[in-house]
């Protein structure tokens, strides 16, 4: 299986020297490489600046915003069996970029606009023969917003998690699936995790054969 997966965050400039991110070091997206080349398909990785290493035998296509990102998940996918939408994409990004410093004045007003829906745009193109993973980072108890995500993108499987995965070893995961479906999983290291959910990734196609 050709199995596409984004790690990492992504960065949204502000000015020359600034910019918008978060706390993902891409822990997830490096244990979902190592979990589905172990388990024998082929890898190709689209990072953010991510600050762990990455397994060295998946194809790497590094970007820094979430334009960027979206741009090189949509040229791939069409090459691939299998979407694993890791990354923590930035919702939103500043309307104006400086090319200079912002000098220090005081406060001052940023404004934003939401950035590329990566999984959404992808799940519109999807094939009947691909798959797409998504992830829900919520607060504990949002897990109808998760739901509502694997409704309305069009996903095959979701990953509902709590805020507090970000830059963590662990994870305490449930897997939602569109036919109600769910799965509750117990606290384990990413790794653990990661291939478990190869595993429930994988039978998505066992499942579209029978």
């Amino acid at each position: 299986m050709r199995v596409l997966i984004t790690a990492g965050p992504t960065r949204e400039p502000i000015d020359a020297v600034r910019y918008i991110g978060n706390r993902s070091s891409g822990r997830m997206g490096a244990a979902l490489a190592a979990a589905a080349l172990g388990a024998g398909h082929s890898v190709t990785l689209v990072l953010g600046p991510v600050s762990i290493a990455m397994p060295s035998q998946t194809r790497r296509i590094e970007v820094e915003t979430a334009a960027q990102m979206h741009q090189a998940v949509i040229s791939e996918f069409a090459n691939h069996d299998l979407l694993i939408m890791a990354a923590a994409v930035a919702d939103y990004r500043p309307k104006v970029v400086r090319t200079d410093k912002t000098p220090r004045q005081g406060s001052i007003t940023i404004e934003c606009e939401a950035t590329e829906d990566i999984v959404a745009d992808a799940a519109r193109i999807k094939r009947p023969d691909q798959r797409i993973v998504g992830f829900s980072l919520e607060l504990h108890g949002n897990i109808d917003r998760a739901r509502d995500k694997l409704s309305r993108k069009n996903l095959d499987l979701i990953v509902y998690n709590p805020t507090e995965t970000m830059n963590s070893e662990s994870v305490q995961a449930t897997l939602l699936w569109p036919d109600g479906r769910i799965e509750s999983l117990a606290a384990s290291e990413k790794p653990a995790f990661a291939d478990v959910l190869m595993a429930r990734s994988g039978a998505l196609f066992q499942a579209n054969a029978r």
